[in-house]
């Protein structure tokens, strides 16, 4: 299980936002380059980076602190929010990142995505699954969907996509553990995917069920930065 701790951005600057309000906001370092070293330093080996400004405005807004983590550390960094053409997701490559995160595209124009996947190959992405009571959220988990979380995935892997990760917007930013059942579902249903949890990790315990019923990852945001899981603990897991 491979645990990938997040940098949101907002303004340069790594953020968290609880259940997806950008009006929920609070800074916890002005320098994410800072904060990527840090988990580096602590023998983490991937990083998820949301442009969150990007996820909002439809358009790469924050591939600068992608440049500078990726020149400043040697970690695997999946990128995303704002990718909505080719050229992005050319640019964002370019910029060190190993993998290219898709989110509302994937609702949208899932033709774009099969293009990409056959163009890059299905290693090179992450498929976003950003979800509340059951139905996919995209625009920065601003808009409906229309289409639930089963059928999507089922759709993401006819595309030919493997590596996806599930954001219950409930759980994010609160803490209160993450959506297990969910993940069992999802899991059951799609034994063949590469499931990444996201969203309500609190504690070490939290991390050892998720891993129990399979999860392949686990994005950690929140529970990192206000010191309830020591980065030491999560580098044990990769």
């Amino acid at each position: 299980m491979t645990i990938i701790p997040a940098i949101d951005i907002i303004n340069g600057k790594c953020v968290r936002l609880t259940k997806g309000d950008y009006a929920q906001q609070k800074v916890y370092n002005e320098n994410p380059v800072e904060v990527a070293k840090q988990f580096a330093d602590a023998g983490l080996q991937r990083v998820h980076i949301v442009d969150l400004d990007g996820a909002k405005a439809g358009k790469i807004v924050n591939i600068a602190v992608l440049e500078a983590i990726a020149s400043s550390t040697n970690l695997v960094i999946d990128f995303g929010g704002g990718i909505k053409d080719i050229n992005d997701v050319g640019n964002v490559f370019s910029a060190g990142a190993a993998m290219a995160t898709i989110g509302s595209l994937a609702v949208k124009h899932p033709e774009l995505l099969e293009e990409w996947l056959m163009e890059f190959g299905a290693d090179k992405f992450l498929i976003g699954a950003d979800v509340l009571e059951g139905k996919i959220k995209i625009s920065g988990w601003l808009e409906d969907g229309g289409i639930d979380i089963f059928t999507f995935i089922g759709k993401m892997i006819g595309l030919g996509a493997a590596n996806i990760f599930c954001t219950d917007i409930s759980k994010d930013g609160v803490m209160e553990g993450p959506s297990v059942e969910l993940y069992k579902q999802i899991m059951e249903q799609h034994p063949e995917i590469n499931l990444i949890a996201s969203g309500g990790v609190s504690n070490l315990n939290d991390v050892l069920e998720l891993k129990a019923i399979g999860c392949s990852g686990a994005i950690i945001g929140k529970a990192i930065y206000e010191g309830n899981i020591p980065l030491q603990q999560l580098s044990s897991f990769n």
